[in-house]
């Protein structure tokens, strides 16, 4: 915006910038007094001429951050994992069955083998463990630079690290995963085949 049309707030800015100057330099508030009474201000005295300026290296720039790169996820995998939790834990059929007319203690005992069932996918083709090692309910403290993406702080979040709280759930991390090979031909978006008894 040019110098003679400021908006509002730039020429707020100046008078509160002025203000205050002119309240800690009395030669400026002089001056100033004498613009306003149409004067002009004295001339600044000529600054000394400055000694030659002595090269200095210019810095390095600092290295541009890489860009993020967005992998694109196959299905593969999440197919064949649900193929595995279908296989061994009838999960999706469980998942998917209309459950609004069974008793609770019907639903709980289908819950308990398929419960097992995933348990025992999950342990057979992933190792998982605690992302935290503190017991839940514990306090913990987080430094300054702690890995965001591992734990996420929730509450009243205000300032800036280190950051102490309590432990509501310890967090679970994939360190391995050991899914069968699969071959070309096979097709993970079949998670079960469908049955004919002849």
């Amino acid at each position: 915006m040019p110098e003679s049309n400021l908006s509002f707030f730039g020429r707020l800015s100046v008078a509160l910038g002025s203000f205050f100057a002119i309240l800690g330099d009395g030669e400026l508030a002089a001056n100033v007094r004498r613009l306003r009474e149409g004067g002009l201000a004295p001339a600044a005295a000529a600054p000394a001429p400055a000694a030659a300026p002595v090269a200095k290296p210019a810095p390095a720039p600092a290295p541009a951050p890489a860009p993020t790169v967005i992998k694109e996820a196959t299905p593969d995998a999440a197919l064949q994992l649900l193929g595995l939790l279908q296989r061994n834990a009838r999960f999706v059929d469980f998942v998917e069955e209309d459950i609004a007319g069974y008793a609770d203690a019907d639903i709980g005992a289908a819950a308990r083998i398929v419960h097992e069932g995933c348990r025992a996918t999950l342990r057979d083709h992933f190792s998982i463990r605690p992302v935290r090692s503190e017991s839940e309910g514990s306090r913990v403290t987080l430094p300054a630079g702690f890995d965001a993406a591992a734990v996420r702080l929730t509450g009243n979040v205000v300032g800036e690290a280190p950051f102490s709280g309590s432990l509501t759930h310890r967090g679970w991390r994939v360190e391995e995963v050991k899914l069968p090979q699969l071959v070309k031909t096979h097709d993970a978006r079949i998670i079960a085949p469908a049955e004919v008894e002849l």
